[in-house]
């Protein structure tokens, strides 16, 4: 028993000295370890090299995507040039050819919203294929927006309204707001619309239907025919009480007086249910007034008493602002636009332009005190006159005879 229990207590002893001993070298490898391996500051260095490590693999990365996608874009281009080879086994699809007609147009709202001014106010104007040829009407408009005072930036308000395929076309090429405006049946390309022919009054009729679908849309507007050349900014001339404003072939000195002479190549006028149901009540009047167009139409119903029931407050414009060759304005300091009306024929109308245009640039050109008093006037109309209101030949002339005077 003295043997076992030394025994004992010897392998007791020897175990807890070999534990001893293991802890004690233990203990001197791991302080041997930490003092030869692990450095001052190693932390921040382990950090600073997964750091770098992950750079490179995000790089790595970023690289493989590339050339990736270059590989795919090559592909792409590879099947298209030959289309073997993405399937050898079955012949390529054409890829569809879309004609100039089977491209979407845009909406008509969709082409208002666009243009409109923060009020809701577009402005508009009509084109076909003759006043659109290059050299033609629809350039000089432009270039009057271009020389005017304070009138460049309001193109990006303008909407040409289209009426054949041709315009639409040169439309796209000078401008970012048109629309296609179709008849059915009827077809305004292949030349001028003579004044008083019959698709001459279809397409003022045309005009005044598609005008009041924009009233109906809620956005006011301003019509102007391309042959009004704006020289100023004319909203600041409208008056805030008028729905319906519209300038004058001749005007007698007042605004509200149903003596003048309207022409409806210029109007401004309002959204609201009484200019909506006074442009529904212009275009019924046309069967009531057969073979007449909408300014002499007009001026039968301005004083008609439903006009009155309606209660549509007309407004017309003073020709010292807004003159014509009909009427000229004859303050340079005070013109807003002027009219080629009273005028016959596209190539008097050119040419009459042509040096109003001239007229206004020579005027800008002198020095600001001597241009407010040199007594500028215009040198037109030449060409253009009231005696050349003709109509195209014997017959156009008795069907054009209105039951009142008028001219365009």
């Amino acid at each position: 028993m003295n043997l076992s229990n030394r025994f004992g207590s010897n392998s007791k002893t020897a175990i807890l000295n070999d534990s001893s001993s293991d802890e004690n070298h233990s203990s001197s490898a791991a302080a041997a370890v930490t003092s030869v391996v692990i450095p001052p500051c190693s932390g921040n260095v382990l950090r600073a090299v997964l750091l770098l490590f992950f750079i490179c693999f995000c790089f790595s990365l970023y690289r493989t995507s590339g050339y990736l996608r270059i590989v795919a874009d090559s592909s792409s281009t590879l099947s298209r040039i030959f289309p073997s080879v993405n399937d050898s086994s079955s012949p390529p699809s054409p890829s569809p050819s879309l004609s100039p007609e089977e491209i979407e147009e845009p909406k008509l709202e969709e082409v208002l919203r666009r243009a409109a001014t923060k009020d809701g106010t577009v402005i508009l104007t009509t084109l076909n294929e003759a006043w659109a040829a290059p050299g033609s009407v629809i350039d000089l408009f432009f270039e009057s927006f271009r020389i005017g005072k304070g009138t460049r930036r309001l193109l990006k308000h303008l909407v040409i309204i289209a009426l054949d395929a041709k315009a639409y076309s040169r439309c796209q090429e000078l401008h970012k707001h048109c629309f296609r405006l179709e008849t059915e049946g009827v077809d305004f390309s292949g030349g001028e619309a003579y004044f008083m022919t019959p698709s001459y009054l279809t397409m003022m009729w045309r005009r005044i239907s598609f005008l009041r679908s924009v009233l109906e849309k809620g956005y006011n507007f301003v019509f102007t025919d391309a042959d009004v050349m704006w020289f100023r900014n004319p909203f600041r001339r409208f008056y805030e009480d008028g729905d319906f404003q519209i300038a004058c072939d001749h005007y007698i000195g007042r605004p509200n007086d149903f003596r003048n002479r309207p022409n409806g190549g210029f109007t401004f006028v309002r959204a609201n249910n009484r200019s909506i149901g006074f442009y529904k009540f212009w275009y019924d009047s046309r069967t009531k007034y057969p073979k007449n167009h909408d300014q002499d139409v007009l001026n039968f119903i301005k004083t008609d008493p439903f006009l009155w029931k309606l209660r549509i407050r007309i407004r017309f414009l003073n020709t010292v602002y807004f003159g014509g060759f009909c009427e000229p304005s004859k303050d340079l300091n005070l013109v807003c636009t002027m009219h080629a009306n009273c005028c016959f024929g596209l190539d008097s109308k050119l040419h009459d332009l042509r040096i109003m245009l001239q007229d206004w640039r020579d005027f800008k050109s002198l020095p600001l005190h001597s241009n407010q008093s040199s007594g500028f006037t215009w040198s037109v109309p030449q060409n253009c006159s009231l005696d050349s209101l003709r109509p195209v030949d014997s017959k156009d002339e008795e069907e054009s005879e209105p039951p009142g005077e008028s001219t365009q």
